[in-house]
């Protein structure tokens, strides 16, 4: 099952795959310059030295106890900037649901990931990254700061804990599970 991690720039995407891939992750990072000082801003994420200008590919296992085998889940990640939301369609084509990672620090930088799998109309849960520092904010209040639907998870996480991503990403697989039982079906009415 395909997964997609998407989110702001500097969210931790990338730590997040890293974190829970059983598998050496594939990363596209490249060391930010000066050329791209005036649209990558550093703001609340000062030491970040590199970006993923493609995707970021881990995998995972697990057990699910409503299925029979195991299930493999194969995590892309976004880019975070804006520049790079043409490789979106590519990453979310065919994907059972998205991860929207959010830092609190930064909350409007989710805006963008939780628009466009709104209009994909792709399940996806919100993730808030817990970074040091940052202020904690509940469910509600994040649900009501990025105009969330009452349906959609918020959950808190450490995209640097394994165990934390896995339990976002059990979230999803159930969230996008249920989800695709109570949507109605669309048919192709095309002759």
């Amino acid at each position: 099952m395909k997964i997609v991690i998407a989110g702001g720039f500097g969210v931790g995407k990338t730590t997040f795959v890293g974190a829970i891939s059983e598998i050496e992750p594939l990363t596209t990072e490249e060391y930010l310059t000066a050329a791209s000082a005036p649209t990558d801003s550093l703001d609340q994420v000062e030491s970040k030295e590199t970006t993923t200008v493609a995707m970021d590919f881990g995998r995972i296992t697990f057990d699910v106890p409503v299925v029979p085998i195991p299930v493999e889940l194969f995590l892309f990640g976004t880019p975070g900037q804006e520049r790079f939301l043409h490789t979106w369609h590519s990453l979310a084509h065919g994907a059972i649901g998205a991860v929207v990672l959010a830092d609190t620090r930064r909350l409007d930088a989710s805006f963008t990931a939780v628009a466009y799998f709104e209009q994909l109309a792709l399940p996806f849960v919100v993730a808030v990254n817990q970074f040091p520092r940052a202020h904690r904010y509940s469910a509600d209040e994040i649900r009501q700061a990025l105009v969330l639907d009452p349906g959609v998870p918020v959950i808190s996480c450490d995209a640097r804990n394994g165990t934390s991503a896995a339990s976002v990403l059990m979230t999803l697989v159930e969230h996008a599970r249920s989800a695709r039982f109570t949507e109605p079906a669309v048919l192709d009415m095309r002759p």
